[in-house]
């Protein structure tokens, strides 16, 4: 235990090091919290607490700041956020127009934010004699998934 006490520093800091280099990989302030915790516990160490003393204040120190300080700075890191959807969310719902016919086979489309797209029709199956009606150029779709690199699209009515 004499060795413990005499060497706690040493812990201490690789314990802040170890904590910093986690939550440089997991950006979530958790580990922040903990090594500025184990901070407290060397600070403790320095002016000659006892090693029990110094792992008592070490913890007391993380636990408050992971319950007080740690959701405050996560709510302020999350304000101002960008709501505007992106990648695929935001293809889903955008119109455009067919530029190359889409029956039975994939076409294209030139949708309104000027990406053009190979697209499917979102339809079930045909059943045996029936027909997909195709769209022919200029008609109005509007995606409604993506799979792949394909836009599953439905056709625009006008009314």
């Amino acid at each position: 235990m004499e060795v413990v006490a005499q060497y706690a520093w040493i812990i201490w800091i690789a314990l802040i090091l170890l904590f910093v280099v986690i939550e440089v990989t997991t950006l979530e302030l958790t580990f922040l919290m903990l090594a500025i915790g184990s901070g407290g516990g060397l600070v403790s160490g320095l002016l000659g607490a006892p090693w029990w003393l110094q792992i008592v204040t070490g913890g007391i120190v993380a636990v408050l700041l992971l319950f007080t300080v740690r959701p405050a700075l996560l709510k302020a890191l999350k304000k101002g956020g960008d709501p505007t959807p992106s990648n695929i969310e935001a293809l889903l719902g955008l119109h455009g127009t067919v530029v190359v016919p889409i029956g039975l086979d994939a076409g294209q489309v030139k949708l309104t934010n000027g990406d053009t797209w190979t697209a499917r029709l979102l339809t079930t199956p045909p059943m045996p004699g029936e027909s997909i009606t195709p769209l022919d150029t200029g008609a109005p779709v509007v995606v409604t998934a993506i799979q792949g690199s394909t836009a599953l699209v439905v056709p625009v009515r006008r009314d």
